[in-house]
């Protein structure tokens, strides 16, 4: 008996699939395939006319792999029917998500947008294989289920016996914006147009792309293979290629065992990649001749008259007018926007303006929003700190969601950030998956640690806000409420994009990366890396690297934060935060090639003006922050390592502490740009004139923590500067500027009224 529930899940799969046959109409009663599916899910004695077919689908897996060719040509005479039948696989999801979600300048609108997404993904296509008879997609509610596939798997996609070729188990992940599903052979294309039509019938302007193929049920195990089988090339056609330059770009550098490489390239992993491969192509509008569907060459456009009017958002015809705060026009697919904007948000008392008979017939259905997923994660959790703030008990339903970036603002002086994170070494890795069902547990750990990470850092740094000052419009009546400050835009697969207080953003973001590299470890102890892999070397940290704690997992996650007002347009911040992450995981990628680091970094910038920033950051900071000479000089230390971020911290709160004078802390900054000596003289020269506790306070947590030479034989420092040395010489780098930035964002000390004349009683 099969006792993993992921292995079980894929045979089940594999039985049913080849149980079902090649053709539109099962081969075995569909009665028969249902109970011989219960039966094996619940370890029970399968009917005796699908016997042979189970036993077929538990030996896939219980094949030794063929070390030579001879081997595997022996499998289509020693196993006829795994070679002669077909599997169905199906990959697909949504495409260009950004161009949809952030199209939209009002945060409801965003939010509706990815609210829309994530309930396709996670709720409509399972409900295709009836999730909501497994224990895998609670998500589900029976009746919305049925309604999804009387909908979208009726007899107007010409495909009435879909429905009934489809069940939980054939999926084997729906998450990230990607389902990949295995199915009878004979509907693997009328399944892709399936979920091509949910997401274009849903959304109307969202592009989505689908793609299926075939595969001979021996591909799952051992990957593609030629017919006749003996063209294939095996194991000792790679030993002999494994140095070529095309052959190393596909199965990786040789490593000691060429016969695990090989093994871990030539699986399951094969026909995903070849899926990946044709999905990209069919996004890009290619279309195969060899498959009779709707090309995907010309995606879902609503052309806009130049005298009609537009709706809200600028972007298509209008067709009504809604009494809402403005009064605005919405075209259908703004209305969609908003209205799961607005149900996502629990906000019942403004949703009257939408009659579905006046929009489409179209249902929003109901929708759980990711602040209510938080409060079941504090259920969960009773004994969190956010759960024994004194006022959470406070938070009304109608009114604990923030509804506007101002709202979040307020808990930080009018400033937020965005906060976009990303899993790193994730292609690497999946490259070594070899089976159906390792990738449906790696899918479900990775989604799982996504989603917790970023629950626990928001308990851990947060805590129940009372809105003040707010009067404008979007938010009357709500001044003096108590709501959750922040605003999970999506949490998907590997990804994270939420807005959060200012003030608490690195933090956070530290926190997010952190507890999903723990979370990953606790799951699944295959994600650690070996002894020798996790060793610390030097030269990674530049903030006190004898402290720094090597990661243990071969997963982490990179993280880009913007710290800006809350008035900056989202589409606008959105793409600097972007550049911002792909920063952070340049210098990820960076160091794990040279290093060996597998950690994750954070780059952040702070943008105190929407003008302040007209360029790209990587061309704002190359032009404006770098200035060449000898020595080279860099104006800023991003991106950070987490064990440096702690520290960035750990220095700008001692810099407050220190009560250093505002003006001198910006004088030092300004003269950064003359050279490393007078920068040097300049530091000094203001440093001794603090008392003698702030002068400690500073040489411990800023001076030998971060600017001691990397030959320290004198036992000096460089402060403001770090030395960066590298192949083309030293570079001198500080990050001064930074800590200039952060400043306003740290918690004041606690001090008494009289805190400005004893700062000026401590200057000598």
């Amino acid at each position: 008996m099969v006792t993993d529930k992921n292995t079980l899940v894929i045979e089940v799969a594999i039985a049913w699939c080849l149980a079902w046959g090649d053709q539109l109409e099962p081969q075995v009663d569909r009665d028969t395939l249902h109970k011989m599916q219960q039966a094996m899910l619940n370890g029970e004695s399968v009917p005796e006319a699908v016997r042979s077919y189970v036993e077929q689908a538990r030996q896939l897996d219980q094949l030794n792999y063929p070390q030579s060719l001879d081997e595997l040509t022996k499998l289509p005479e020693t196993h006829p029917q795994l070679w002669q039948s077909r599997i169905g696989l199906v990959y697909g999801g949504a495409t260009k998500i950004k161009q949809y979600v952030f199209e939209a300048s009002k945060l409801q609108d965003i939010r509706g947008a990815s609210a829309l997404l994530d309930r396709i993904n996670l709720v409509d296509l399972p409900a295709f294989f009836h999730g909501e008879d497994s224990d895998r997609f609670p998500q589900c509610q029976r009746d919305y289920s049925q309604q999804v596939r009387d909908r979208s798997l009726g007899t107007a996609d010409d495909s009435p016996g879909l429905a009934q070729a489809l069940i939980p188990e054939l999926i084997v992940y729906s998450t990230g914006g990607n389902i990949l599903a295995f199915c009878p052979s004979a509907y693997v294309h009328q399944l892709a147009n399936a979920i091509e039509k949910r997401y274009t019938s849903e959304t109307l302007t969202a592009n989505s792309c689908a793609v299926g193929e075939t595969f001979r049920f021996l591909e799952l195990r051992f990957g593609l293979l030629k017919d006749p089988i003996e063209q294939t090339n095996w194991l000792e056609w790679y030993q002999q290629n494994a140095s070529e330059h095309l052959v190393e770009a596909y199965y990786g550098k040789p490593g000691p065992d060429l016969a695990v490489q090989f093994e871990q390239r030539h699986s399951f992993n094969q026909l995903v990649g070849k899926l990946s491969n044709r999905f990209s192509q069919r996004r890009s509008g290619h279309n195969w001749p060899a498959e009779n569907r709707p090309s995907r060459r010309y995606p879902p456009v609503y052309e806009t008259h130049p005298y009609v009017r537009r709706d809200a958002g600028e972007k298509r015809s209008a067709v009504r007018q809604v009494s809402l705060p403005g009064e605005p026009w919405f075209s259908d697919a703004l209305a969609r926007k908003r209205i799961v904007g607005q149900k996502a948000k629990r906000d019942r008392q403004s949703t009257n303006w939408y009659k579905p008979r006046e929009w489409i017939n179209w249902e929003p259905g109901e929708f759980q929003s990711w602040v209510s997923r938080f409060e079941q994660y504090l259920e969960d959790h009773p004994d969190s700190e956010y759960k024994k703030h004194p006022h959470f008990y406070d938070l009304e339903e109608a009114h604990r969601e923030a509804r506007s970036l101002r709202e979040v603002g307020n808990a930080s002086k009018g400033f937020v950030a965005y906060i976009y994170a990303d899993g790193n070494n994730m292609g690497g890795y999946i490259q070594r998956i070899a089976r159906a069902d390792d990738y449906q547990r790696f899918s479900k750990n990775v989604s799982d640690a996504t989603e917790e990470c970023v629950y626990r850092a928001l308990e851990k740094h947060l805590k129940p806000h009372q809105l003040s000052g707010i009067d404008d419009g979007e938010t009357q009546g709500r001044d003096g409420k108590w709501i959750h400050p922040f605003e999970i835009l999506t949490i998907g697969g590997d990804d994270v994009m939420l807005v959060v207080p200012a003030d608490r953003a690195l933090a956070i973001a530290k926190t997010i990366s952190e507890e999903f590299e723990r979370i990953l470890l606790d799951l699944d102890g295959s994600f650690r890396l070996p002894p020798q892999g996790s060793q610390p070397q030097p030269g990674i940290h530049r903030y006190l690297p004898a402290q720094a704690e090597a990661s243990q997992c071969q997963l982490s996650m990179s993280v880009g934060v913007l710290i800006t007002a809350d008035d900056t347009p989202i589409y606008y911040a959105e793409n600097l935060t972007n550049q911002l992450l792909k920063s952070a995981k340049k210098k990820a990628k960076s160091l794990k090639d040279t290093l060996h680091y597998h950690g994750g970094t954070i780059d952040f910038l702070v943008m105190k003006s929407v003008t302040m920033l007209s360029s790209k950051v990587e061309e704002f900071r190359e032009s404006g922050l770098v200035i060449d000479g000898k020595p080279k000089l860099k104006l800023y230390g991003a991106p950070y390592t987490l064990h440096e971020i702690g520290g960035l911290l750990k220095t700008a709160e001692a810099l407050k502490d220190a009560d250093f004078p505002r003006s001198q802390l910006y004088q030092i900054r300004s003269l950064l740009e003359r050279g490393k000596h007078t920068a040097m003289l300049n530091y000094r020269y203001f440093r001794v004139r603090l008392a003698k506790d702030k002068q400690d306070l500073l040489e411990e947590n800023f001076e030998t923590a971060w600017c001691l030479p990397k030959d320290d034989q004198n036992g000096g420092n460089l402060a403001p500067w770090m030395s960066l040395k590298d192949d083309s010489g030293t570079t001198y780098e500080t990050i001064w500027r930074e800590l200039i930035d952060l400043y306003p964002f740290i918690d004041e000390p606690d001090q008494t009224s009289a805190s400005t004349t004893q700062a000026t009683q401590e200057v000598r």
